[in-house]
């Protein structure tokens, strides 16, 4: 379980391609020192399970130069990395497929109890693939439009919550195919919204309520 906000950025530094799948390794930040091997970590919103880890020094340097800007004593912190495998499923469900070298990537450790609810409950299970519509600045906000699987579109409200490469957002506005948000600059500089363009494609995940609301209300009728 995740609440959708984005602890680091991460980045792919290796896909290794296999039969049923692929194995991704990812840098990042974040003090891996006490996740244990198996423990979850959201991968731009896919609840991904670390199956290796270690620190990025361990990596050689054919591996750190698909991260162009990597340096592994940037600014004196701790780099690690963890490897995760990506079943076939996942890679057709969700936007993993597409990822290469230098990819960067939202990340977000799994929910303790106890842990602040800063977002909204998160499963990390990705219902769908959306698209950015559009993008307009207003002042130091981007207002994006994203389209949605129409299987999808009539659980998400206006003022509800929707996840989007693994961040929480709340939907400003419903529109025919999808809908609208706001981003503020925060939002912007820590996770990897920013870099979003016209066509791109992103996960998404409906509120956990919403689901099974709808559910109950089938066995309802």
């Amino acid at each position: 379980m995740f609440t959708g906000i984005i602890t680091d950025i991460g980045t792919v530094v290796k896909v290794v391609k296999k039969d049923n799948g692929c194995q991704l390794v990812i840098i990042t930040a974040f003090d891996l020192s006490k996740t244990a091997l198996g423990a979850s970590i959201a991968c731009n919103g896919a609840c991904m399970t670390v199956t290796g880890k270690g620190s990025a020094l361990e990596l050689s340097d054919s591996t750190l130069s698909a991260m162009s800007d990597f340096r592994a004593d940037k600014d004196d912190v701790p780099y690690y990395w963890f490897s995760v495998d990506v079943s076939d499923a996942s890679l057709i469900c969700t936007t993993l497929g597409v990822w290469n070298e230098g990819a960067r990537i939202n990340l977000e450790g799994a929910l303790c109890l106890g842990d602040e609810l800063g977002g909204h409950l998160v499963t990390g299970h990705v219902d769908g693939v959306g698209e950015v519509k559009s993008i307009v600045n207003v002042g130091d906000n981007y207002v994006i439009e994203f389209t949605a699987p129409d299987d999808l579109q009539h659980f998400i409200a206006q003022k509800g919550s929707v996840t989007v490469d693994g961040v929480s957002l709340t939907v400003n506005q419903i529109t025919d195919s999808g809908f609208i948000v706001n981003l503020v600059p925060h939002t912007l500089e820590h996770t990897t919204l920013s870099l979003l363009q016209s066509c791109s494609k992103v996960n998404l995940e409906i509120d956990l309520i919403a689901r099974y609301t709808a559910r109950l209300l089938q066995k309802v009728v």
